[in-house]
């Protein structure tokens, strides 16, 4: 009994680690070639996320998730081709192509208005936040981050257990996973900070970072659980979907967004 928990405990492991390895591979050559391929990547994320992001609103049969999907596609190649912003210019095109899904989900769902609007808002940020940190080193720390977070969490939560963190929403979520995935994200923080890439004090936020994506992760639990399925789509063996794969970044580089829009304007004023 003890032997087939434990087996069924690791049981995605197999079909996760090759997916990831997959998935890291087409990253990496995506990074290393930059340019259109990077955009490309960029592009396609997003549009899958905001795609299987309206299926589970909207499940009956129904063109909006497509059509959303290319919106936010579109949308994202659209604020890649100038400046997003100009000084004095609260509304670019740019920007407003960003908000083109996450209206039209508001406007046309039959239901879960004001999530379409608000999460769909969040993959777009998240977009934006992609092409700013472009294929570069900062990038690549920022998937560090995330994917340091997300492994410490994921064999400390499994090893050690213990109280969950949300049951209500994520039920195997520890607060054991929760803190090692903070603690490996500091660690990292120190790594980077030692090699000269962080400042102290942006080694000592690198956590608030990785807490951002655990936020994402749990909020698209949330979003899953309130419509009653499992994985986001069946893309990704050992993971579901895409959404379900980049929930985390999702979150951390929204949340990026945000707090530098945030500041921009706290500075300017």
């Amino acid at each position: 009994m003890n032997s087939q928990s434990s087996s069924s405990k690791w049981a995605d492991l197999a079909p996760r680690v090759l997916s990831a390895i997959a998935m890291a591979a087409i990253a990496v050559a995506a990074i290393w070639l930059g340019g259109a391929a990077y955009l490309a990547l960029i592009v396609v994320v997003i549009g899958l996320c905001m795609w299987e992001f309206a299926r589970l609103l909207q499940p009956t049969p129904t063109a909006l998730p497509i059509v959303m999907g290319l919106a936010a596609a579109v949308g994202i190649f659209l604020s890649s081709l100038g400046p997003i912003n100009a000084p004095g210019v609260v509304m670019s095109p740019q920007i407003a192509a960003l908000f083109v899904a996450p209206v039209m989900g508001a406007v046309l769902a039959n239901r879960h208005r004001l999530l379409f609007f608000g999460y769909g808002l969040l993959i777009m940020l998240a977009g934006l936040g992609f092409l700013a940190m472009g294929p570069g080193p900062a990038l690549i720390w920022f998937i560090l981050i995330i994917i340091t977070s997300d492994v410490a969490g994921y064999f400390a939560g499994r090893i050690i257990g213990g109280k969950k963190f949300w049951p209500r929403v994520s039920p195997k979520k520890t607060w054991s996973g929760t803190i090692a995935g903070w603690i490996g994200a500091l660690i990292l923080g120190l790594i980077g900070m030692s090699q000269g890439v962080f400042t102290p004090l942006e080694a000592a936020f690198v956590p608030l970072i990785a807490f951002a994506g655990q936020m994402g992760d749990i909020a698209q639990s949330a979003i899953k659980r309130m419509v009653g399925v499992k994985d986001s789509s069946n893309l990704i063996p050992g993971h579901g979907g895409v959404l379900d794969r980049f929930d985390a970044m999702i979150g951390a580089a929204g949340a990026l967004v945000l707090l530098a829009g945030a500041g921009t304007l706290i500075f300017a004023g």
